[in-house]
């Protein structure tokens, strides 16, 4: 399910709101250091996903139940040479599934609740290991790896992320609306920003990169030349 995790390992957190790239920033990064990669975001839209599929209703008042859901997860990650990586839970693919609006509605909603978070924090933890992690979230720098020696915060503004969701989504042959889409992003990102537990905010240090207008490979570089600076030369120069 998950790397056993060690202290020793290096840990390069990677986090913002959705449609910054931090995915695909987080996949080519740890191709480059040949490093373990943990989407935490996965996590929370699994737990959203067997919510759904065992009729656990997403209120506050099923937040043990959800809580329970959320330790006994059996989820894990299946890197491909190309493409996306694939996430299984159980036996079954969800890959596509996990990405769906519905899913993605109900991991805003459990990833507020406490024992959820509590659930998922020591699975997230045990992705720790040799020769190191990149880890993509929301949270990752500021909860679940606050000690990251290296910690980088994708932003970009709501429209360009909702054009990029817009563009996803065509491509995979959904109809869907980017006005839409736009509010969605809009509304995750207050709800996101405000809630009481674990609020979405730069940890601090983190290094804060507007993706709106540079590409990918100009991300990359600069995260490199970043991470590159914050570790010793035996941890990404192997």
């Amino acid at each position: 399910m998950a790397a056993n995790g060690e202290d020793s390992a290096p840990v390069v957190t990677i986090d913002g709101p959705s449609g910054t790239g931090k995915g695909t920033l987080a996949n080519l990064l740890a191709q480059e250091l040949g490093w373990h990669y943990l989407d935490s975001g996965a996590l929370y839209r699994a737990v959203g996903w067997a919510a759904i599929q065992e009729g656990i209703p997403l209120e506050a008042a099923h937040a043990e139940e959800l809580g329970a859901l959320a330790r006994n997860l059996d989820i894990r990650f299946q890197p491909e040479a190309e493409g996306p990586v694939r996430t299984f839970i159980g036996e079954q693919e969800v890959t596509q599934d996990l990405r769906s609006g519905p899913v993605s509605e109900a991991a805003s909603i459990v990833a507020s609740l406490k024992p959820v978070r509590d659930g998922l924090l020591d699975l997230q933890r045990r992705f720790r290991a040799p020769p190191g992690l990149v880890a993509d979230g929301r949270d990752m720098g500021t909860v679940v790896f606050p000690e990251a020696p290296a910690k980088i915060f994708l932003t970009a503004t709501p429209e360009e992320r909702a054009r990029r969701r817009y563009e996803q989504l065509r491509g995979q042959g959904c109809d869907v609306n980017l006005e839409r889409i736009t509010e969605e992003l809009r509304q995750r990102d207050e709800r996101d920003t405000h809630r009481n537990v674990a609020p979405l905010r730069p940890s601090e240090g983190a290094y804060v990169i507007d993706t709106t207008d540079i590409s990918i490979e100009e991300v990359v570089a600069e995260t490199l030349r970043r991470v590159r600076q914050s570790l010793p030369e035996k941890f990404v120069d192997g």
